[in-house]
């Protein structure tokens, strides 16, 4: 370990009560608490320790005879609660610790580096503690394909490292050696990289400010990123080739910083492989492999041109965003799902045009209360209306055309209210109420009659419409003998086939 800039503010003693217990002659046990402030550079932490801990550390050291045992100031029996001792005592602490860090300046022996925490806060004893995992467990997870997880202090520290002109290995341990990190992460595809809100642990140190590079990363194939700052994250056009599936959450407001993150350095550019009739002063490479992209839980406005460089992206998740338009989606031609739910969305104009052949899409927890942009989705599966503000039946005709829809999700709208709600949605699918899913739930044999039969009164209507449409400018129209057989044939079907027929008889009324 190496300490640069290590110093120490005056140790501070309190008293501590562990609590009464049962003991012979003991009424309570009390103990003195050093709490010692580690100052690091910019970084600042704490570290509290009894004096006992200070004995096991000496002792250790000690043993390895690199500290003269005469150093730590004894332990005392008779007043050691006393005010003057604990004073006198933090004082020749303190002279201690700052003895074997002069002692020490270049490489921190491994147990007084534990002791003041390095391997959570300092960038040499966080690389080295990290290298030491790798070293006995690294090609275990690495056969095992399983997410390796990363905080960005790691990375920052690992970056730092990679800066600084110093030997990969400063105490002497080959276990600490940096090249088992570097080793790991050029042959790593699942990693998990997730932030802290707020200070970590008991340090001043804030991880969404911290700046760490991503290139040591060879073969990703799988990256999730939380609670970052886009901005601090670098290195990211280096996974373009071999990235399959990527995750960020809180980490960004724009897609642009995570997607062509160097598009702040041109003024014009376009994705490789397209023609562009205007002049560009770069042309940036697409991300070839990647198929699944989740931005969700961000502060995304706007779906920006960045989305020209990935072509391939099949699942497509950018809920809980604040998004009020849809757009620049028609260049991802292979998409398949598509997630908007929870944004600022009012309104859907002609999303076919943006959102092709898709097969799911979740526009749940919107604004939404019309749907005549969605008339032509025509190979849409599976629709998520949830938790809209949907109120009029008549808006799910846009959407009962659909040839392919099975799953349809309305629930928590204002229309769910109206009686019969499930049936007269149904209704408007006609002939293929059978295969709809609403509300994730089945629909039963009952819902079908009734459905029959609120398209048998539909129909009436209609017939009753070209009877009485002398307003309409049209001379006179007589029904034909099929109209008056069908009428019939509906009529004996609706008295003989329900089981309840008491609660259609506004049917009836209608179809005399």
């Amino acid at each position: 370990y190496s300490c640069r800039s290590l110093c120490f503010n005056a140790l501070e003693a309190e008293l501590k009560k562990t609590g009464r217990v049962s003991v012979p002659e003991c009424a309570a046990l009390v103990f003195q608490v050093y709490i010692i402030e580690v100052i690091d550079g910019e970084h600042r932490w704490t570290v509290k320790h009894r004096y006992s801990d200070f004995h096991d550390l000496h002792e250790k050291l000690t043993a390895e005879k690199k500290v003269d045992r005469r150093l730590l100031p004894p332990k005392k029996i008779l007043g050691k609660n006393s005010k003057s001792l604990v004073e006198r005592r933090q004082k020749e602490l303190e002279l201690y610790l700052q003895t074997l860090l002069q002692q020490f300046p270049e490489a921190t022996p491994t147990p007084l580096a534990c002791f003041l925490n390095f391997h959570l806060y300092e960038i040499n004893g966080i690389t080295a503690a990290l290298a030491e995992e790798l070293f006995h467990k690294g090609e275990q997870l690495l056969q095992a394909g399983e997410v390796f997880s990363l905080c960005p202090l790691q990375l920052y520290s690992v970056s730092q490292q990679l800066r600084l002109a110093k030997p990969t290995c400063c105490n002497g341990d080959a276990k600490t050696d940096l090249g088992h990190i570097l080793d790991f992460t050029c042959r790593l595809r699942y990693l998990k990289i997730c932030g802290t809100r707020g200070p970590v642990g008991t340090s001043n140190i804030q991880e969404s400010c911290l700046p760490f590079d991503l290139s040591i990363f060879k073969s990703l194939l799988q990256i999730e990123i939380s609670e970052c700052s886009s901005q601090q994250i670098q290195g990211l056009s280096s996974l373009r080739p071999s990235l399959a599936t990527m995750s960020i959450h809180r980490s960004t407001e724009t897609m642009m910083s995570i997607l062509v993150p160097e598009a702040s350095e041109f003024s014009q550019w376009e994705p490789e492989g397209v023609e562009s009739s205007c002049p560009v002063t770069a042309v940036i490479p697409v991300w070839r492999n990647l198929t699944t992209l989740d931005m969700s839980h961000n502060c995304i406005s706007t779906i920006d041109n960045s989305v020209k460089l990935i072509r391939k992206v099949e699942f497509l998740d950018l809920s809980y965003n604040q998004l009020s338009s849809v757009e620049n989606l028609q260049h991802l031609y292979n998409l398949v799902h598509v997630d908007l739910s929870y944004n600022s969305l009012r309104v859907l104009e002609a999303a076919h045009t943006r959102l092709g052949n898709i097969k799911t899409l979740s526009l749940a927890g919107n604004q939404l209360d019309r749907l005549t942009g969605l008339t032509k989705l025509y190979s849409l599966v599976n629709l998520d209306l949830s938790h809209n503000q949907l109120a009029q039946l008549e808006e799910i005709r846009n959407i009962g055309s659909l040839p392919c829809l099975e799953k349809l999700n309305l629930s928590s709208n204002p229309m769910c209210i109206i009686p019969d709600y499930r049936t007269k949605v149904l209704a408007q699918f006609g002939d293929r109420a059978a295969e709809v899913c609403l509300d994730s739930k089945v629909t039963t044999e009952k819902e079908l009659d009734t459905v029959e039969v609120l398209k048998a009164i539909q129909k009436a209507k209609e017939v009753k419409d070209r009877m009485s449409s002398s307003d309409k400018k049209v001379k006179s129209v007589r029904l034909k003998p099929a109209d008056f057989v069908y009428l019939y044939i509906l009529s004996l079907w609706c008295l003989f086939s329900l089981t309840n027929p008491e609660s259609y008889c506004r049917g009836f009324i209608i179809l005399t």
